[in-house]
């Protein structure tokens, strides 16, 4: 039996995933991270193509995708928010992300 995937995580070191459809707060998605597969609830709407944090982010903390710092966090993310411009801070420049 073969399950949609809705998110995409590129890297195991990554806390966040990439929406690969619009998806609405309160869903539930199965999510493969670090090998299996985890239940996270969302907590924002996510467009199709945005990050959602796959666990919880404190604020200050880097924000993770490819593997890599993307950002930091201003505030604290909770594990199925949304993560974008309100809540990271571009760590290169200094900029929202």
């Amino acid at each position: 039996m073969s399950t949609k995937t809705e998110v995409i995580v590129i890297n195991e070191k990554d806390n966040v995933g990439t929406a690969l459809e619009a998806l609405n707060a309160g869903a539930e998605i199965s999510v493969k991270v670090r090998g299996h597969v985890e239940k996270i609830t969302l907590l924002s709407d996510i467009p199709m193509g945005h990050k959602l944090a796959l666990k919880d982010i404190e604020k200050g903390e880097a924000v993770i995708k490819y593997g890599e710092p993307i950002g930091q966090s201003t505030s604290r993310i909770i594990r199925g928010e949304y993560v974008h411009v309100h809540n990271v801070v571009s760590r290169v420049l200094g900029q929202r992300a």
